[in-house]
């Protein structure tokens, strides 16, 4: 009598492999205890350097690597490059503790290809308490283990179930080779709009795309908001590498800080951005109510308080991401009179939060990120 086909190789298959590298064993037995608590997720590797890490993707070609910065023999920013050519497509996620240094490096390392970064406990008594952190872990790993390229990887990869239309997978590429749909909002022909404000939302994968998208916002006569979701010291550093990389001076946002034109303003870890009027002057109020969409900082609560401040006219922009943070924020705007565009799916690393804002019909765009910056440079006005 002739079995049924066995199901446990396809679902194996169907598993996100992840690979960790760090010479801590307690940060890695932490770590693998907190990925294969859920079916989804297989830790194919364990690993104490960067050398082994290399050598073991390209033989396991994972689809995600947990990498940490600081180890002997090969530390993690050398690592990075020859893991990404070792298997082409392959998501990298930088595991740091909170300090400047780290940080620093971190942001390195999204400029060399990483995907996203994560803060990991620093200590043996933060990793027990490290509530946040695994839910903070498995979301991550989640979302970038979905994967619109996951043929690139020479591992087989068993096809995903494709995206009904219409439909939105909540920050995880379900279907790697087809669209998402949506309606764009239609508007008058002629219909000026000429926002007072322009804010951006991003996530995973947002660091690469703010660089490219605000270098095109030089000498605007309008303020930038900023909410990318970041733990705290991180969103420092960033502030200063879009300066850096961009000519578009950014700070990060500190309670009683005057909003002036022509600035980025990027709110801080920890906190969400709002924003009051006193004294006839625009000053930024820093929130600690408790996360939102499982951020803080949070896209929503900025854009809340935007509306109130500066009225309907604001162009929001929101990039890569995992989630649907700044989906109610969104709905607002345009209820507002405002307008909203989005990145598009195929230049996202996840398209969770713009997929979000497309699905729901609030787009007056929806762009490659190469173009997000002259469309909004000619929204401006400055063409």
């Amino acid at each position: 009598m002739s079995l049924p086909p066995s199901t446990s190789g396809t679902a194996e298959q169907n598993q996100i492999h992840v690979m960790l590298v760090d010479d801590s064993a307690v940060v890695r037995g932490f770590i693998s205890r907190i990925l294969q608590s859920d079916p989804e997720i297989k830790v194919v590797a364990s690993l104490v350097n960067g050398e082994q890490g290399v050598t073991s993707t390209a033989h396991h070609h994972p689809d995600i690597v947990l990498l940490d910065i600081e180890m002997p023999v090969m530390d993690g920013i050398t690592a990075l490059p020859k893991i990404l050519a070792a298997s082409p497509g392959v998501r990298v996620v930088m595991c740091s503790t909170l300090s400047v240094r780290n940080a620093e490096i971190t942001m390195k390392a999204l400029h060399l290809g990483a995907t996203e970064c994560i803060a990991k406990p620093s200590n043996s008594s933060d990793i027990y308490a490290a509530g946040d952190f695994k839910d903070e872990l498995l979301r991550v790993v989640k979302a970038l283990g979905r994967r619109k390229d996951a043929d690139s990887l020479k591992r087989p990869v068993s096809p995903a179930a494709p995206v009904t239309s219409g439909t939105f997978a909540g920050g995880q590429n379900a279907a790697p080779k087809q669209k998402t749909a949506f309606e764009l909002r239609k508007h008058m022909p002629g219909e000026l709009f000429r926002p007072n404000l322009l804010a951006i939302g991003s996530s995973t994968g947002g660091p690469q795309a703010l660089f490219k998208v605000i270098a095109s916002f030089q000498n605007f006569n309008v303020p930038i908001i900023l909410t990318q979701h970041m733990p705290a010291t991180f969103t420092r550093i960033l502030a200063q590498h879009i300066t850096q990389h961009t000519s578009v001076t950014a700070v990060e946002g500190e309670t009683g800080m005057v909003v002036e034109n022509g600035k980025v303003y990027v709110a801080p870890g920890g906190f969400h951005m709002t924003f009051a009027r006193k004294d006839g002057q625009i000053q930024i109020v820093l929130n600690e109510g408790p996360p939102e969409n499982f951020c803080k900082p949070s896209v929503d609560p900025m854009l809340r308080s935007a509306i109130s401040v500066w009225g309907p006219k604001i162009l929001t922009v929101i990039l890569t991401g995992m989630g649907a943070d700044g989906l109610p924020g969104c709905k607002q705007v345009v209820e507002g009179g405002g307008r909203v565009i989005a990145q598009d799916q195929e230049t996202s690393v996840v398209w969770g939060m713009p997929g979000a804002v497309a699905s729901n019909g609030l787009c007056t765009a929806v762009l490659p990120l190469q173009e997000i910056g002259p469309y909004v440079r000619q929204a401006f006005g400055k063409v």
